[in-house]
């Protein structure tokens, strides 16, 4: 049977990974694009049963789909070398500035945005129970907010890479220039994460969702020239002998 084989195993693999980052993904989309926007726009706070509902609930679901997601691309990850798929081959450096992105993302939602949001949460059990709000609910969501729309920014060069490591043609066997400046620029980003505050820096750039898509697309942009113009120059074939074979008077 197909299945029970090991390129049965890799297509289970891919299969769950996707199905989890539809689940991961899509809800940070929703959270972003939806639900953020439209809890700003009718004054929606969190103290309202409403809002901790939907959102403990769609927490669940991010937070897991996110490990998930993680989980099984590290096996697809894994399942890819012991075949004997070069790490440092021009699909081993593709997929491995897509994990970049991938993994900072997944940290920031385990380490950052749900500790934060429970901090968040509990303040609003807090409220509706008579009692008194968490001072630090509010720092929490804002530093929150910034996880999450900066894993909203990295989602769209880490979709490019993943998508590059199979179906683009691009030379980046060997590429480790290119992939150490990915790198550099994803921690440039995740240092705001920590560090940054609303309003100043590239937290400027997070603050409203056109900034996030074209800020994504434009690290999507550097990130693939950077690979594209480091790229080591293809080795040229020799050129073959040249037989003579025709008839001379």
């Amino acid at each position: 049977m197909s299945l029970f084989t090991m390129e049965g195993l890799q297509f289970l693999l891919r299969w769950v990974h996707l199905l989890a980052g539809i689940t991961w993904i899509g809800l940070l989309y929703y959270f972003n694009f939806v639900q953020v926007p439209y809890f700003g726009e009718t004054k929606t706070t969190v103290g309202t049963g409403e809002f901790r509902k939907l959102v403990g609930r769609a927490l669940w679901w991010f937070r897991w789909g996110a490990m998930l997601t993680f989980l099984s691309g590290l096996a697809m990850f894994g399942a890819n070398m012991a075949a004997g798929i070069p790490a440092m081959g021009s699909w081993g450096v593709k997929i491995s500035a897509g994990m970049t992105f991938g993994t900072l993302m997944f940290l920031n939602v385990w380490l950052i945005i749900w500790p934060k949001m429970q901090i968040v949460l509990a303040s609003a059990e807090s409220v509706a129970g008579g009692g008194a709000a968490d001072p630090n609910a509010a720092p929490s969501a804002a530093r929150g907010f910034l996880a999450s729309r900066t894993n909203t920014l990295f989602s769209i060069p880490m979709l490019f890479f993943m998508g590059a490591a199979r179906h683009l043609d691009l030379n980046a066997e060997g590429g480790m220039i290119g992939l150490t400046v990915v790198t550099v620029l994803a921690l440039v980003f995740e240092a705001n994460v920590i560090f940054g505050k609303k309003g100043e820096g590239l937290s400027k750039i997070l603050e409203t969702v056109p900034g996030v898509i074209h800020g994504g697309l434009a690290l999507a942009v550097v990130s693939y020239l950077a690979m594209e113009l480091t790229a080591p120059a293809a080795p040229v074939a020799p050129a073959s002998p040249v037989v003579d074979v025709g008839v001379h008077p």
